[in-house]
């Protein structure tokens, strides 16, 4: 093919290279398993450059999902299941898949409900922002659950925050400028 996309036809090799130099461009060899081989004349630095590009873009665009895991005990405070409860929060809210896992010791591995009831507690905590992926299962000393974000609930929740700070932006706007606020 010329440079504008019509098509030349069978010619030599020196013949191709002339045209190609005379237009200033690069003659590309597209199809090397053709007989004959396939060329085409084009400015090959200019389609280097938009093919990555391309692959730039595509990979932006591509989100890569990170798998957090979370590791919990039987035997675990209140506090402590708060403060990773918080955490598994932040994760999915972050779009994170979290692995929740139970690591359980000794004779308590006898008493897989304890650890069911642990991963039921935070999958009830998380479930407006979550779903449950892979429900909770028992593979040696260690029983795990997956958690995957919600997104369409995660995006509600996020809007829904922005709308309370405008709120208490104007809130304190009109109160600095002396108004009464009107409530």
């Amino acid at each position: 093919m010329g440079a504008d996309g019509e098509q030349v036809g069978i010619k030599p090799l020196p013949e191709a290279l002339a045209a190609a130099r005379a237009l200033g461009l690069d003659l590309v060899e597209v199809a090397d398993k053709a007989n004959p081989p396939v060329c085409r004349i084009m400015d090959y630095g200019k389609y280097k450059y938009e093919t990555a590009q391309r692959a730039k873009d595509s990979r932006k665009k591509s989100t890569n999902i990170v798998v957090k895991e979370m590791k919990y005990r039987p035997k675990i405070g209140q506090g402590d299941f708060d403060t990773k409860t918080r955490k598994v929060k932040g994760f999915l809210e972050e779009g994170h898949k979290v692995k929740l896992t139970i690591m359980f010791r000794g004779r308590e591995v006898q008493h897989p409900e304890l650890g069911r009831k642990i991963l039921d507690e935070v999958a009830e905590v998380v479930e407006e922002i979550a779903k449950v992926e892979a429900y909770p299962r028992l593979d040696g000393r260690n029983m795990t659950m997956v958690l995957g974000p919600d997104k369409k609930a995660i995006e509600a929740i996020k809007k829904a925050r922005a709308q309370e700070l405008k709120a208490e932006a104007e809130a304190e706007a009109q109160a600095a400028q002396g108004e009464p606020e009107a409530t």
